[in-house]
């Protein structure tokens, strides 16, 4: 009974003992599996084939990233043109060893944890797989080498833009000709109102050269755009693509972006000048009915109007410029205040005769001492008025002689106006000449043939008749001024030439001697300066 309650005991034991066993067994299975897991090889196969696994991942990248990392690394080294195998070396670090190409690119890094996951050394695995690597790109270049395809490439690429800018300048030689050919349609020169500013030839020669540097500079952006697909080529110049490309959009993307920004100020710059242009039609169209009187307004004349039509829209502009300004790009910055406040002093130091004369032209203006067409005298000129600015007033004399005054010139000086009263005057201008006579002479004598001369001048009013003042009685002689009328001041030099020819012979035909002022009238039996043959001579 004791033998059988052994044995149950024992048994009981043992069971235990195994179950304990088994438990411990089953509970150790999950972390086998993990390891198993972690061990487990992904291969590096840059080209289809696999060159090695890797086992262990490396901080945050896992093995298969290590994997995916290293075989990219090995395609760029197969891309480069100009690979050079002995260039490929072992590089020890503190916790491994590294293969590196030309000493900047790491290829991968070989850790201990790599070499006993193989149950190989650190040595061992690193000089494999740089072996391994080594001549996979060796024999992918042998067989597979991307160089002569580059090449090719290369050279079909030139020849397409060699091609592409032969075609674009022979179209834009063609345009050229055909523009020449056909210049009396395409140019008839530019002009604005009268003004005559460029003529057919000029804006022949001008557009010929914005053509041609059009041109140049269409052939430079063609070969400037073809340089980042040439550089894209070979791995070795894709960093320059993108340099290229940012030459041209960093500066685009400015510019642009520039003027979006600039778009709500410039549609407020567009509605103020609409606003300020169609105010001066109103102001114009107010200021052209005046000058046409068909407004009237007590004290302003219509001479007046587009004078000071001038001066308003002077105004209204620099009005508009002030309002405008603060919309301007760059208008803050202290640059652009710079050269605007060098620009005023320039201005300012520079125009000072300027602005005298604009002055002096606006106060001759509201003065209206003379308009275009009156004979007037300034100083030592006379002569006909053919051009009023704002800076000089032009005179025409009798001997076709174009004289610049400048109008502060002309507002300091005294200035006779022949011409202003011969059109609202009944009589006209009242010219006259002087002449001195011995007191051996009887004055009725003197009067009756300097009237009968003035009646035969051209150009003079019969009514009111001519008549004689007497304005000297001197030591040997009396003066005698001869006065007529005329309406044509213009003509004052021919008319004063046909009135002295007609005194002369006057009186020679009445035997009056007419005396110099220093002529003796004692005599010592010379003859007598009279002509008396004179119509005879004449019919001679």
């Amino acid at each position: 009974m004791k033998i059988k309650v052994l044995s149950l005991l024992a048994f009981f034991l043992f069971f235990i003992t195994l179950s304990v066993f088994a438990r411990a067994t089953i509970l150790q299975l999950p972390d086998k599996s993990i390891s198993v897991e972690k061990l487990k090889g992904y291969p590096v196969n840059p080209f289809k084939d696999t060159l090695f696994l890797v086992y262990n991942k490396v901080g945050s990248f896992s093995a298969k990233e290590r994997a995916n990392y290293i075989s990219n690394k090995i395609k760029r080294l197969y891309d480069e043109s100009f690979f050079e195998k002995d260039s490929i070396l072992l590089i020890p670090s503190d916790v491994s060893l590294d293969i590196v190409y030309k000493n900047d690119l790491v290829i991968m890094s070989v850790l201990e944890a790599d070499a006993k996951a193989e149950n190989q050394s650190i040595s061992f695995v690193a000089k494999r797989n740089l072996a391994l690597i080594r001549n996979a790109i060796i024999y992918q270049n042998e067989n597979y080498s991307q160089l002569p395809k580059r090449v090719g490439y290369t050279l079909l690429l030139i020849l397409i833009i060699s091609l592409v800018l032969f075609l674009a300048g022979k179209l834009f030689n063609l345009l050229k000709k055909y523009i020449v050919k056909n210049k009396a349609r395409y140019f008839k020169g530019v002009s604005y109102n009268s003004i005559k500013i460029l003529s057919q030839e000029k804006q022949q020669f001008i557009f010929l050269r914005i053509f041609g540097f059009i041109k140049i500079l269409t052939l430079i952006f063609i070969v400037y755009l073809s340089l980042p697909v040439l550089f894209s080529i070979f791995p070795a110049t894709k960093e320059y693509t993108t340099t290229l490309l940012q030459w041209i959009l960093t500066p685009a993307k400015s510019v642009l972006m520039g003027l979006i920004d600039f778009l709500p100020s410039l549609i407020t710059i567009i509605v103020i000048v609409i606003i300020f242009k169609y105010a001066l039609k109103v102001i114009k169209f107010f200021f052209y009915e005046i000058k046409s009187e068909n407004i009237k307004i007590d004290g302003f004349y219509s001479d007046w109007a587009l004078p000071t039509f001038n001066i308003i829209r002077l105004l209204m502009y620099a009005f508009m410029l002030v309002i405008i300004f603060p919309y301007l790009p760059g208008s803050d910055s202290s640059i652009f205040k710079g050269v605007s406040v060098f620009v005023g002093i320039l201005f300012s130091l520079g125009s000072s005769n300027a602005i005298a004369n604009m002055v002096a032209g606006l106060v001759i203006t509201y003065m209206r001492p003379f308009k275009i067409g009156d004979y007037i005298k300034i100083g030592d000129v006379s002569g006909e008025v053919i051009e009023k600015t704002a800076l000089v007033t032009r005179i025409r004399t009798p001997k076709f002689e174009d004289i610049t005054i400048p109008n502060a010139t002309v507002l300091s000086s005294t200035s006779t106006n022949y011409s202003s009263n011969t059109q609202h005057s009944t009589n006209g201008l009242l010219v006259h000449t002087t002449v001195s006579i011995g007191y051996d002479v009887p004055w009725e004598a003197i009067h009756k043939a300097l009237i009968e001369a003035a009646l035969k001048t051209e150009m003079i009013e019969k009514e009111p008749q001519p008549f004689v003042l007497q304005t000297s009685l001197d030591d040997f002689y009396v003066s005698y001024q001869i006065n007529v009328y005329t309406k044509h001041p213009t003509k004052q030099p021919r008319i004063y030439s046909s009135l002295h020819q007609n005194i002369q012979d006057s009186f020679n035909a009445a035997g009056i001697e007419i005396m110099s002022p220093h002529y003796s009238a004692l005599r010592d039996g010379n003859a007598t300066t009279v002509q008396s043959n004179l119509k005879d001579n004449n019919k001679l």
